[in-house]
């Protein structure tokens, strides 16, 4: 049986790269070290690295690299934490920290914003809704850029303003034999199609430069809740109005469990509901006509969907999924929501075993599905949506049971898939072939022998060099 062999790092090892870079290093015998470790994903929390190097800028970035080449560790890169598969750490590896590089600079005349490689949405949004301008982000603010927009970006502006990898416009990338490369539509224009949904595979982004749009500060979006009663009236008007909707407008159903926030009346916390989420770009008093449709499936717990601020939709979430949490995710691209998988996910949602257990079918289209399938990365755009088994849970013991339903509601989909799937929601790793497809996943292994033929950045949904 081979045994993984973690090499012994000395201080006077360790005291080289302490000179090297400008940002903290922090060794399991550092106070501070296991809180600086934590990761989002409390599922993947044990794992204890070498170290971890909180970079301040690229020369930190080219320095840790290099590190770990010379000393055989495995590199986990660490923008927002909010890798669902636990990539953002190892046991015995480096951990990359570009968290403190979180810096966002707007140009609002050409409408571009320069991102650091540590960002999260929350920083992003802060800067550029003081303009009025936006780009597709998460849907929980703290999760990161990075992450996020190298694996496609499915978010609430998609549908108008396309994926957050459509809006990937240039790029300052650390690769594996430690050079800084700069990529655009001009220069190494294959890698910027590569980081266009590819993942980490190719390097670390240290800096983005993304496009924006006129959005905000007010939109029309937010929630309604009905009681799981209507949950097959609900995904069949989803999907008859999803087609013919326009762009301007992004939409979601999630089949799930009523939080215990004061919007929702108290007598319905902790009961099995189903909501519809939208956001609409365009004008404000358009808005009800958008979704008129919605509010005659049933008599509603709580209708929250109206004039909202963008920077509160884009944190609606949040205090339902803080960091610590344990999460698992199972995704797959929906061909077609018809009857019978509907029967199966109202099914599921009733047998679901904690309340966060969430039924996902995102809404795609619009300007997602008019960007040409060989432009990105970005594995399928023609399906018309995307169906996400979300769970999270406190308590360990119940993680095997989530698992397995989010497994069980990935299974029921199987008959309706497209048979691809959106890497960011994958929490098992080895997807990636299936996720992309032959043509795609070929053209990423090209990519992958140029940029990093030894699978250097290997914690991701992996793309194998061929040697």
């Amino acid at each position: 049986m081979s045994q993984t062999i973690t090499p012994v790092l000395g201080e006077a090892t360790i005291q080289e790269l302490r000179e090297a870079v400008r940002g903290a290093i922090l060794t399991p015998s550092d106070s501070g070290y296991a809180e600086a470790v934590r990761i989002w994903n409390g599922a993947h929390d044990s794992r204890r690295p070498a170290l971890l190097v909180r970079c301040t800028g690229a020369a930190d970035v080219i320095a840790a690299v290099g590190f770990a080449l010379s000393n055989h560790l495995p590199v986990a890169v660490r923008g927002g934490g909010h890798s669902v598969a636990g990539f953002s750490t190892s046991d015995g590896g480096i951990v990359i920290d570009l968290s403190a590089m979180n810096g966002v600079r707007v140009d609002p005349e050409s409408r571009v914003a320069t991102v650091g490689g540590g960002a999260v949405w929350a920083d992003v949004d802060h800067e550029t809704q003081a303009h009025g301008l936006a780009t597709t982000g998460g849907l929980v603010s703290s999760t990161g850029v990075a992450g996020f927009t190298l694996g496609g970006g499915i978010g609430w502006l998609m549908r108008k303003h396309g994926l957050a990898c459509d809006n990937l416009i240039g790029a300052d990338v650390v690769t594996a034999d430690g050079r800084l490369v700069h990529v655009s539509e001009t220069q190494n224009a294959d890698l910027l199609w590569g980081l266009r949904g590819g993942g980490g595979n190719f390097g670390i982004v240290t800096q983005f430069e993304v496009r924006l749009h006129s959005v905000g500060p007010v939109v029309y979006a937010g929630p309604i809740f009905y009681s799981a009663d209507a949950d097959r009236d609900l995904l069949q008007v989803f999907r008859e109005w999803a087609p013919e909707a326009p762009d301007q407008i992004t939409g979601l159903v999630n089949l799930t469990t009523a939080p215990p926030l004061p919007v929702i009346p108290e007598e319905w916390h902790g009961k099995k509901v189903a909501a519809f989420i939208a956001v609409s770009t365009g004008p404000i008093d358009a808005g009800d006509a958008l979704v008129r449709e919605f509010r005659n499936v049933a008599t509603p717990i709580a209708d929250l969907l109206g004039p909202m601020p963008y920077n509160v939709i884009q944190t609606l979430i949040d205090p339902l999924w803080p960091k610590g949490i344990n999460a698992y995710f199972k995704a797959t691209n929906l061909a077609r929501l018809d009857e019978a998988l509907i029967d199966q996910l109202v099914d599921l949602h009733l047998d679901a075993p904690g309340p966060q257990c969430e039924i996902h079918v995102h809404q795609m289209g619009g300007s997602v599905s008019r960007v040409p399938e060989d432009a990105t990365a970005f594995a399928e755009r023609s399906m018309p949506y995307v169906l996400n088994a979300v769970t999270g849970w406190h308590d360990a013991a119940e993680g095997q049971a989530h698992e397995d339903w989010a497994r069980a509601v990935n299974a029921a989909a199987e008959p309706a898939s497209t048979g691809r799937a959106y890497v960011n929601f994958l929490s098992d790793p080895g997807g990636a072939r299936a996720a992309y497809g032959p043509s795609t996943y070929d053209r990423l292994v090209a990519l992958k022998d140029e940029f990093d033929p030894s699978n250097v950045f290997a914690l991701n949904q992996n793309i194998a060099p061929n040697a």
